[in-house]
């Protein structure tokens, strides 16, 4: 199904008949394909819900940068909008960013939370990071400076996208320039400050491998949310929630239907 929400088309499936409602958000980059698994394991009890972010699966893309607040608002609007609310919600990765800033801004949206791999917090800069931030910033305004010369202007921008391929991060070079401002709008809100002001339980879900969303980020979560408990998948990466699939739906059923 497609509804138009705050000037985007949202895609969105809905499965099960429980009388529990739960809404299923993926990570950066990924779609709803990625949330089949949990989504299969409950909707013999439950009525689940799965979206595409804008930007992202079927869903088309945000008309202009938005960062958390605004993928947040959108989403409210569309389980409001189909009478889905209060439910409870499965947050992977990015989407763990959007459940938390709903949590502490609308707690009347949440019953219970689930996040695995939850992104939110901002990483410590290290000394090496840091050097590699100054050279990327000096490269790139030189070359933008030589790029104001027009007989140069075309051989500088190839310039710096090469110097973006080099210093930027994966999930940024995966994008084109106008959803690239997007993904910095979101990574540059720091979601610490919303984690004492979460009222739901708080089911944490961490792979201990996880190098993207390191496990001192759900072990910092479990420490300031109020009622917040951390499960630990020994070997799981990011994905821990797929690689380990039986024994985390098998958690999330008896967290959310106490089965």
């Amino acid at each position: 199904m497609l509804t138009e929400i705050s000037g985007v088309r949202i895609h969105w499936e809905k499965t099960g008949l429980g009388p529990r409602r739960v809404v299923l958000l993926h990570g950066w980059g990924c779609s709803t394909k990625l949330m089949e698994a949990p989504a299969s394991a409950l909707a013999p009890d439950m009525t689940v819900l799965s979206l595409d972010f804008p930007g992202f699966g079927e869903s088309g893309r945000p008309p202009e940068p938005w960062g958390v607040p605004e993928y947040a608002e959108a989403l409210r609007a569309l389980l409001s909008g189909l009478d889905f609310l209060p439910c409870s919600v499965i947050a992977h990765s990015f989407g763990g960013r959007v459940a938390i800033w709903l949590a502490a801004n609308h707690p009347e949206m949440w019953e219970k939370i689930v996040i695995t791999g939850g992104a939110g917090l901002k990483k410590p800069q290290t000394e090496e990071g840091r050097k590699r931030a100054e050279a990327f910033q000096r490269k790139k305004a030189l070359v933008q400076k030589l790029g104001q010369f027009p007989p140069l202007s075309g051989i500088m921008k190839h310039a710096e996208e090469k110097l973006r391929q080099k210093y930027g991060s994966r999930d940024y070079n995966a994008l084109d320039e106008e959803m690239r401002k997007t993904f910095v709008k979101v990574i540059q809100l720091d979601l610490a400050d919303c984690l004492p002001l979460i009222q739901q339980p708080v089911l944490l879900i961490w792979g201990d491998r996880d190098t993207e969303t390191p496990l001192w980020m759900g072990q910092k979560m479990e420490r300031e949310i109020p009622d917040a408990g951390l499960v630990i998948l020994e070997g799981g990466s990011h994905f821990a929630y797929l690689e380990q699939a039986p024994r985390f739906n098998a958690i999330v059923r008896t967290f959310l239907l106490g089965v």
